[in-house]
């Protein structure tokens, strides 16, 4: 019997193109949905991956990408139109007659967070499980692994490694981690549909900890610096970061750093759902240790030296400003994760629950 063709929305990126390998791996038949086409689609292609090139907003195109599948990935794109990706995705889900969605979403999702990004996952979990005859699992990460390694050539190069977040504590998952839960409620969506689930490292990091690691993975002592936020949205945006990702940043970092991330970390989601440990932070950092920018060669370090000095000189964002001109919706109390009830009662009351709870239920 043939296996279920999947849809992998995000396809190229950091969590979905695992996704794709490892569908691919265990004989499904993968459609890949890209922005456009490039080296990173051709390399889909080459491994056996159908690509559809469609906006997620575009309904009509969506609905052609899902003719004939009967399981999605939905990994929202960063942007401020999320929602709106999300609505067209549901319609189109709808009509194709979609059979079950496992959805990326964020261990802050909550409805009046001062992230609009935030506010728009919370809606977009909200939207799916709604769907009627649709199996909905969800699948919340707190800050991914890969959000720290960021300034690794720094570490590599000139043994220092920004720290933007106090005394506070995470668990960070790879991207792989997170991929293999998506996979495993994918490949049996009948025993995962209506879980929620939290893919985090094994252990409880802070900094030290943290930069700890990498000076193994780098092969040099490694000096933690307290930094600045505005300093490492600079380089940040130096690094390349959009201007809609910084300004929610902003607000992640200061979740972190009041222990949002802590709550409820480490959990054993990771073994549970797919039968494998989740990997160590020392691992993970050896691998983005051993990508060509980071290894050890003068023509790195002489780049990443002339960065650091640069950093401080970026124009600095008024990124208040930006969201007030662009008019983008806000909550008239807008409430940190651990300050909003109804996030306190999904994460705190519910940590273990099987499905998303019942808005109004929590306001019982």
């Amino acid at each position: 019997m043939p296996k279920p063709r999947i849809l992998v929305t995000g396809a190229t990126g950091k969590t979905g193109s695992f996704v794709v390998a490892e569908l691919l791996k265990t004989g499904h038949p993968v459609r890949a949905l890209v922005h456009h086409e490039d080296i990173r689609s051709a390399r889909l292609r080459a491994q056996g991956a159908e690509v559809a090139v469609a906006d997620i907003s575009d309904v009509e195109r969506v609905a052609d990408a899902l003719n004939d599948v009967q399981g999605a990935y939905y990994c929202p794109p960063f942007d401020p139109y999320m929602i709106q990706g999300a609505a067209a995705f549901a319609v189109a889900a709808k009509e194709s007659r979609l059979e079950y969605i496992v959805g990326l979403t964020q261990w802050l999702a909550s409805p009046s967070h001062p992230a609009l990004m935030t506010r728009q996952h919370w809606l977009a979990d909200r939207l799916f499980s709604m769907i009627p005859g649709i199996a909905h699992t969800i699948v919340r990460p707190g800050f991914f692994a890969d959000a720290y390694l960021v300034p690794i050539g720094l570490a590599a190069h000139l043994g220092l490694f920004p720290w933007i977040y106090g005394d506070s504590r995470n668990a960070p998952p790879s991207n792989e981690d997170i991929a293999r839960v998506a996979v495993a409620a994918l490949k049996s969506p009948a025993r995962h549909a209506g879980k929620v689930y939290r893919p985090t490292g094994p252990k409880l990091l802070g900094g030290k900890d943290i930069a700890g690691a990498v000076s193994l993975a780098v092969g040099r002592s490694v000096k933690l610096v307290p930094t600045p936020t505005w300093l490492f949205l600079k380089s940040a945006r130096q690094a390349g970061l959009t201007i809609d990702l910084l300004s929610a940043l902003r607000h992640y970092i200061e979740d972190h750093r009041r222990g949002a991330f802590e709550l409820g970390a480490p959990t054993s989601d990771v073994l549970d759902v797919t039968g494998q440990p989740a990997e160590d932070f020392t691992t993970i950092v050896r691998r983005y240790a051993a990508l060509p920018e980071n290894r050890p060669t003068l023509k790195n370090k002489l780049r990443t030296f002339a960065k650091f000095l640069i950093a401080p000189l970026e124009t600095r964002l008024d990124l208040d400003r930006y969201e007030r001109e662009l008019r983008r919706p806000a909550p008239s109390e807008p409430q940190f994760a651990h300050e909003s009830r109804i996030w306190r009662r999904e994460h705190v009351l519910n940590a273990q629950a099987s499905a998303v709870p019942d808005l109004h239920a929590q306001r019982a």
